[in-house]
């Protein structure tokens, strides 16, 4: 039975809740959702004409008045938007009432609205109702969520191409070529005077080529993740090279604190940056050096710290000083995965930058060094790309191609996958054609735990949970 299916799955009750931004702005919009959702809307809503909304047709606008039903005393000038059943993003009557945006006002609002006959939504139950609705299924509604806390355009683009149906095409795809070969061979085996056993070289075939694009849709999970949750970017290095003019000039403003006194970082400052798509939270730490200063001792102990936990340590170094044994240091405990920033090289002639940069790499040949100047954004761009391919692995993706950004959409694409290798083996050796039926039925239904055909009630719950109120 499909998840969408049971029981208790198509409420009776109706909803409402902000779903606007808190806080002050020019307007403020309030969703109304379920079966009574044109009557507790007429119970707060007076139009000029005299007309109720249960009068007006789906998808048009209205302008009234908004009042508390008891008393009938005057909320606000608003304007009143239906979408009737099943035209609308639950599925249900929906109605959005849109309030000037004041605090008070859409409180005041909202509490009418609820005092009508609606309850207070959970989070996520809107998105939630349209997916048991059939309106969505589940990886788009994850999208949904997804496009909500989009950080960057590539991030934004790859949620909105999966709430299109990107994702789900591949899966429906996938889901149809197991029901394929699952169903020949149940009818070899359910019927075998009418029914010949399938070709097992044909089966191979077939399950070999679903095995690959389980492959390369998994090969895109980790990216994916990037792009949808971003990475830390450590900016390390001795005091004074520039690591606090570095993040500014990543962030075209000035955030971080300069000046030619070593050891002005005492913290770790954190901003996210937009690098490539990549929403990026880059983190300018202490410079590292020996001290007596306690608050810079512990400043250093922080930088460790950062070091440790980043995705991409980035080492800043000084052109016009040349590589130290600190700055060696620093490299071999960041171990050959870092990136280098060979900083104010806009202070030394080309040929010096180049013999620094070829000093580093004859010591350290895996390493990235790149010639940069924060002060004149010379290299900069390039530096951003180095990033941009270290955080992932190397590949950029097109904004056109299917990506998977959800860490549990790889769980159930890995899962199929060991399910299908598991009815190839059998298939390979031999065995009785029967016997790939279980791992056959087992693919199918992790991949259907990625559009929610066989999710569980529990998960379903779970991740609406993580949405906010109101969508």
């Amino acid at each position: 039975m499909s998840s969408r299916q049971r029981s208790n799955e198509l409420p009776s009750d109706t909803i409402a809740a902000v779903a606007t931004a808190i806080g002050q702005s020019g307007i403020g919009i309030i969703r109304i959702s379920g079966p009574q959702a044109l009557e507790v809307a007429y119970g707060v809503f007076r139009s000029p004409s005299g007309r109720t909304p249960q009068d007006f047709l789906s998808h048009t606008v209205h302008y009234g008045t908004l009042v508390e039903r008891q008393h009938g005393d005057r909320i606000d000038e608003v304007l009143l938007t239906v979408f009737r059943a099943p035209r609308s993003y639950t599925g249900e009557d929906v109605i959005e009432v849109s309030c000037h945006g004041g605090s008070a006002t859409v409180r005041r609002a909202l509490q009418a609205i609820l005092a009508a006959g609606a309850r207070p939504a959970d989070p996520g139950e809107f998105t939630k109702r349209a997916f048991l609705n059939g309106r969505l299924d589940l990886a788009q509604a994850e999208a949904v969520n997804d496009l909500i806390r989009a950080q960057t355009e590539q991030s934004q683009r790859l949620a909105l191409r999966q709430l299109g149906g990107a994702v789900s095409r591949e899966v429906s795809h996938l889901t149809d070529a197991i029901l394929s070969i699952l169903s020949r061979i149940e009818a070899s085996v359910d019927f075998p005077d009418d029914v010949e056993e399938p070709d097992r070289s044909i089966l191979a075939r077939e399950m070999e080529q679903i095995s690959c694009d389980l492959d390369r849709l998994i090969a895109t999970s980790d990216r994916g993740r990037i792009y949808r949750e971003g990475i830390t970017l450590a900016i390390v290095g001795r005091p004074n090279v520039g690591k606090s003019s570095l993040l500014n000039a990543l962030l075209r403003q000035a955030r971080a604190i300069v000046t030619p006194v070593p050891g002005t970082t005492r913290d770790v400052i954190e901003e996210t940056i937009n690098i490539r798509g990549i929403p990026v939270v880059a983190a300018d730490t202490a410079g590292v050096r020996d001290s007596a200063d306690e608050v810079e001792r512990i400043g250093v102990e922080m930088t460790e710290r950062a070091m440790a936990a980043a995705g991409i340590v980035l080492i800043i170094v000084d052109a016009s000083t040349g590589i130290t044994e600190e700055d060696k240091s620093i490299i071999r405990r960041a171990g050959p995965s870092a990136l280098v920033a060979i900083n104010k090289a806009d202070l030394v002639s080309d040929q010096v930058a180049g013999e620094t940069r070829d000093k580093l790499r004859k010591e350290f040949p895996s390493l990235n060094a790149i010639a940069i100047s924060a002060v004149t954004g010379l290299g900069i761009e390039q530096l951003e790309d180095s990033i941009a391919e270290a955080a992932l692995g190397g590949k950029v993706d097109s904004v056109e191609a299917v990506i998977v950004t959800n860490l549990r959409h790889k769980q159930a694409l890995t899962a199929a996958k060991e399910s299908i290798n598991n009815a190839l083996d059998t298939i390979r050796r031999g065995m009785e054609i029967d016997l790939t039926s279980v791992d056959l039925v087992a693919a199918r239904l992790s991949l259907g735990e990625i559009t929610g055909d066989t999710a569980s009630e529990d998960l379903i719950d779970r991740i609406f949970e993580e949405f906010c109120i109101g969508k």
